[in-house]
């Protein structure tokens, strides 16, 4: 999409939100800076999407900053909105079927004065909580017949981090520094990890290889790999000490047990290149059949029938990022089977983290990030 088409189409919804907004807001100072705020924002917002097309880093990451915080507003204006104007048509319906009801005067001002305030309050709640280092979340994964030697196996899940024009190397080396402080026997890292090629975020992406586990680190690709050249990638990644899992799967031995774990490329990988078409049975192929468990790393939850049809007992995924913020958490489930958490197929488990960083606009609001530690227990 061009940058002309993009401005036009910014400057369509902004105008929409301007038009709905500013006549209702209380003072013409408040109206007057409200309306500046959103001519601001209708520029900066492509331009913020496209900066690396027209300029270099360092300006393309200052324009790409400045553009993705107004598009992480906008947003919430937008939605803000759309949300009112459902509320004054259901008050006006009510006032022609029910006139004997109170009068709602005051509902259009009040209403266009708490826009600007929640989308402003909400879109810096976001900011911080998408700024701050993940959380860890514990998860224990309960398996049949678990050997006593995988009691307690820790793998610690990173994904979704989207190193690019507002994640650098800083904020990778912070979610390095809290996965080591686990200790985990594998590190699996579920794709969307970079928004850019490796001249640009190579040193950004560096700290990876930082990661200390018992049993290594392993990647597999999701779809904004493929955006970002995905080849230079991988070869960067097994320069790292990162093991790259294409429809392919490692055995792990601990005490006389075996684990398995694959990984498949993204689910729309073949779009891109066909040799990287995902195959959860190609995955598997070869693995021993008494191991304890099963485990593949696949990017996106839609891969999850065929991983149960492939015999795996265990799925990791990210691609959600649990919807991030709002109105995103209502049309995932649109495109994945899942959004967030633990759910099952047949004997398939499937875990889908939120994501460790975030994709876009700086912001998070009711879909934290995560570092996730899964631990196998015995079943009861």
């Amino acid at each position: 999409m061009s940058l002309a088409t993009l401005l036009a189409l910014s400057a369509a919804l902004h105008l929409y939100i301007g038009a709905r907004i500013v006549p209702d807001l209380p003072g013409p100072g408040l109206a007057a800076a409200f309306a500046l705020l959103l001519i601001v924002s209708a520029m900066f917002v492509p331009v913020g999407l496209l900066a690396r097309r027209f300029a270099k880093p360092p300006v393309a990451d200052t324009l790409a900053w400045i553009g993705l915080l107004f598009m992480g507003l906008f947003s919430s204006l937008l939605v803000g909105t759309v949300l009112r104007d459902a509320l004054l048509l259901l008050g006006s319906l009510a006032a022609w079927i029910a006139p004997s009801l109170p009068a709602l005067d005051g509902l259009g001002r009040a209403s266009a004065a708490a826009v600007p305030l929640l989308g402003i309050v909400v879109t810096v709640l976001g900011f911080l909580n998408a700024r701050r280092t993940a959380r860890v979340v514990t998860i224990e994964i309960p398996v049949a017949d678990l050997p006593q030697a995988l009691h307690g196996y820790r793998i610690v899940q990173i994904s979704d981090i989207h190193v690019g024009p507002t994640i650098g190397e800083r904020y990778v080396e912070a979610i390095v520094e809290a996965v080591n402080r686990l200790q985990p026997d594998i590190v699996a890292i579920t794709g969307d990890l970079v928004d850019g090629n490796v001249a640009e975020l190579g040193s950004h992406v560096a700290p990876l290889g930082r990661l200390v586990s018992r049993d290594g680190s392993f990647f597999v690709t999701g779809n904004h790999e493929y955006y970002s050249g995905v080849d230079a990638w991988l070869v960067q990644l097994e320069r790292l000490g990162i093991r790259v899992l294409l429809n392919q799967h490692v055995v792990i031995e601990r005490g006389g047990a075996k684990l398995v774990l694959a990984g498949v490329a993204d689910y729309s990988a073949a779009h891109f290149n066909e040799q990287h078409r995902s195959d959860p049975t190609a995955a598997i192929a070869g693995a021993p059949a008494d191991a304890a468990i099963r485990v593949l790393l696949a990017h996106q939850p839609r891969s999850a029938p065929a991983a149960a049809r492939a015999g795996f007992d265990l799925q990791l995924s990210g691609h959600t990022h649990g919807g991030q913020f709002l109105p995103w958490n209502f049309l995932v489930p649109l495109q994945q089977p899942f959004t967030a958490g633990l759910h099952a197929i047949a004997q398939l488990r499937i875990y889908v983290s939120r994501g460790t960083g975030y994709w876009g606009p700086p912001k998070r609001f009711g879909a934290p990030s995560e570092i996730t530690e899964l631990r196998l227990v015995p079943a009861v």
